[in-house]
């Protein structure tokens, strides 16, 4: 029958397309003919149809199990819509009296129904058991299968028995559908549903129209969000908060602002909720503020943004939220508002839940924390969570690739996680792995013993921030994967070991930096993009001004100062104080022209800029660095600092580098005058004011042998000291 029935026509006859999307053909073939199905389809690819038009080519009713009675209505007014009959979808749910119940029930006795909707608490209720067994049941649907799994973003408990209630009412073939589901969660729905031998239908996660952003959460946030609307003006969009009482706030506030808004959670009572949703479809409203509960299955095509106020618990809830935007294959902005504040706050709601839901629930945070800190493209990001590859190197359409950050390498540190991986038996997770590259004791690892390792604090010489985006970007590499199965644990891949024995260029780029602190929370960019007009300028003042002095351009101001000044717009010397690595004096030498270019650049564009740009406050020096200085400005031989203070030489440099490049002078040519020859200092400062890079290998392969490595980086602290501070 399957074979010979021309679908396309039914398709037409009863929906108005003229082909079907993706595989949705070979989905309703299996349906048809008779065999378990595993749908994993993206919002927006058409999953109901799959569902859909068997029901109504197939004797008897199809039972669509689906966790909302939002949806329900929804999706029966559209099957109802197509035909000139009552009756051919129905609903079972808490909302209907009983005369309407009855109605449902003579219906689908009369065979005019063929498409029930019922949600999983209403199926198991013995009244809807005992009738449904004397009835003919063409197949179940169970519709957003990911709330089977622990693992989903959306678990409900009553999802786990629709296999034994099935089984009770009588067998038909299963149909499972959902739009996110990683390979550990596609296993366990299978499982639950006892459909493990299922033919699997996986379409691509890729939504290309989709634009990705992370922001950093910052106190002005509502002000962004109104601004960003108004600049949308009459478009849809969903604005996605974790709690009720944040998303009645921002609805008042927008409101307030003459955008036509609503709220939108499970505390508003059903008519409220219905009249809402209604207006958000007929368009009387632009925007819904809503909890997790609204949006899946709204059939609405032209969402235009959706933004996430509170970072979601899970990248599945985030792809299937994100995927309510752009369903018509239109533009699609998805901005999300991170601070790893908001983090620990969901992790403290975990507490008193079970160890195992615990467990779970940190794991899923964690893959968010990643996607959010990481400066990756964000959909490459996003595939590979899902078992996808995204083999472009810039998507063009996120945040990351359209301001990429500079790459550096990482071949030394790849392997140093690798060789720490393989050292403590692929048996622990990326904290742990962190904690044992940089040679932090903690008392997990004592207890192992893996101090005593020759592996121990093999990267302790590293950039701290190194070791998550290495870890993060080796996994998408292929040289690790975590097994979910068991608790994130890292595993080594046939092409990690590889690597470890023939290793080559690993270029990677370091993570974002969201400030968690709140008295600074406005200190990196006061929750507002870069301005890449603005970038682009003073990058080229940079190169004016260094060119005219003769310096390298990193030595006037480095890059990430120049990304603060054209995110905060300082117009005076001492706002240009509170950027990242200007000091006073720093200020005084270079920075005049600079914010003057600034100033005239928001007079011209009418730019807001921060009422009043937040004081950077400075950390606190360390004893340790407060006793070099002092010692330092009395002359004090370094090598007898090293040991006053038990510090191997090159610890010392370490530290005295660390002072020099937050923008404090140092005179150091005392000690050099006293170590070094003349001519090797001059060869040497030479070299770093002709560069373009500050970098020590860079440094050590162009000048050779003649020099040693502490005499390059004492030289470079003389250099940097003079010229930058």
């Amino acid at each position: 029958m399957t074979e010979n029935l021309d679908l396309s026509k039914k398709l037409k006859e009863y929906f108005g397309f003229n082909q079907f999307k993706g595989d949705q053909e070979a989905i309703i073939r299996n349906v048809l003919a008779g065999n378990d199905t595993f749908v994993l389809m993206p919002t927006g690819g058409g999953k109901s149809l799959c569902y859909q038009l068997p029901s109504l080519l197939m004797e008897g009713t199809a039972i669509v199990i689906s966790p909302l009675i939002a949806l329900m209505k929804n999706q029966v007014d559209v099957i109802n819509g197509i035909s000139e009959e009552d009756g051919l979808a129905h609903y079972l749910n808490s909302s209907l009296n009983k005369a309407a119940i009855d109605q449902v029930k003579t219906d689908i006795l009369n065979g005019r129904t063929k498409l029930l909707y019922v949600a999983p608490e209403s199926l198991t209720k013995d009244e809807y058991v005992e009738f449904l067994r004397g009835c003919k049941i063409s197949f179940y649907a169970v519709d957003e299968a990911h709330c089977i799994s622990e693992w989903g973003h959306d678990f409900r408990p009553e999802y786990r028995r629709i296999r034994p209630i099935v089984n009770d009412i009588g067998r038909a073939p299963i149909i499972a559908l959902t739009a996110t589901a990683t390979d550990k969660v596609r296993t366990d729905i299978m499982k639950s549903l006892g459909i493990v031998g299922a033919q699997e239908f996986k379409s691509s996660f890729n939504r290309p129209n989709l634009y990705y952003e992370v922001r950093p959460k910052a106190s002005d946030i509502d002000k962004q969000i109104v601004k960003f609307i108004m600049q949308n003006s009459g478009k849809s969009g969903i604005i996605y908060c974790l709690s009720r009482k944040k998303v009645e706030e921002l609805a008042a506030v927008l409101c307030a602002n003459n955008i036509k808004a609503a709220p939108y959670h499970a505390g508003l009572d059903s008519a409220t909720r219905s009249q809402t949703q209604d207006d958000f479809l007929m368009e009387r409203i632009d925007v819904i503020v809503a909890t997790i509960a609204f949006g899946m299955g709204i059939d609405k095509p032209d969402v235009r943004f959706v933004i996430h106020y509170d970072i979601p618990k899970s990248l599945e809830g985030y792809y299937q939220e994100t995927g309510r935007a752009g369903r018509d294959g239109g533009e699609g902005k998805c901005i999300a508002f991170y601070s790893y504040k908001d983090l620990k706050k969901l992790e403290k709601f975990m507490e008193g839940k079970p160890v195992a839901e615990q467990d779970i629930g940190r794991q899923l945070l964690q893959e968010t924390a990643a996607y959010a800190e990481s400066s990756v493209c964000r959909r490459k990001m996003l595939l590979h969570y899902f078992g996808e590859s995204y083999p472009e190197d810039n998507c063009g359409s996120c945040d990351n690739c359209l301001h990429p950050k500079v790459k550096v390498e990482g071949r030394e540190a790849l392997v140093i996680v690798l060789q720490a991986v393989q050292a403590i038996k692929e048996d622990f997770r990326t904290d742990y792995v962190i904690d044992f590259v940089t040679g932090r004791p903690t008392d997990d690892i004592v207890a192992h013993k893996h101090d005593q390792l020759e592996e121990f604090g093999a990267g302790e010489d590293e950039d701290p921030k190194i070791w998550n985006p290495v870890i993060r970007q080796a996994l998408i590499a292929g040289f690790l994967r975590k097994d979910v199965e068991n608790y994130g644990l890292l595993k080594l891949t046939a092409a990690g070991k590889r690597y470890m024995q023939n290793p080559e260029s690993f270029m990677i780029v370091k993570d974002n930096e969201f400030n968690d602190d709140d008295d600074d929370s406005l200190g990196e960019g006061h929750g507002s993009a870069l301005d890449p007009t603005l970038y682009k300028m003073l990058d080229q003042l940079r190169t004016t001004t260094a060119n005219r002095l003769n310096l390298p351009p990193y030595v006037v101001f480095m890059d990430s100062s120049l990304e603060q000044m054209a995110t905060m717009y300082p117009v005076t010397l001492e706002e240009l104080q509170n950027i990242q690595g200007v000091g006073a004096g720093k200020a005084r030498k270079f920075g005049r022209p600079f914010v003057e270019l600034i100033q005239k650049y928001c007079e011209e564009n009418d730019i807001d800029r921060p009422e009043d740009l937040r004081v950077r406050t400075v950390a606190k020096k360390s004893m340790l660095k407060v006793k070099i200085i002092q010692a330092i400005d009395r002359q004090v031989m370094l090598d007898d600092l090293a040991n006053a203070q038990g510090l191997e030489f090159e610890n010392l440099l370490d530290e005295v580098e660390a002072i020099v490049y937050s923008g404090t002078k140092l005179n150091i040519d005392y000690f050099l005058e006293e170590v070094m020859d003349d001519d090797h200092i001059d060869d040497i400062y030479e070299y770093f004011r002709e560069s373009d890079t500050d970098n020590l290998d860079d440094a050590m392969d162009e000048l050779g042998q003649d020099y040693t490595e502490d005499e390059v980086r004492l030289v470079r602290i003389k250099f940097f000291s003079e010229q930058a501070n």
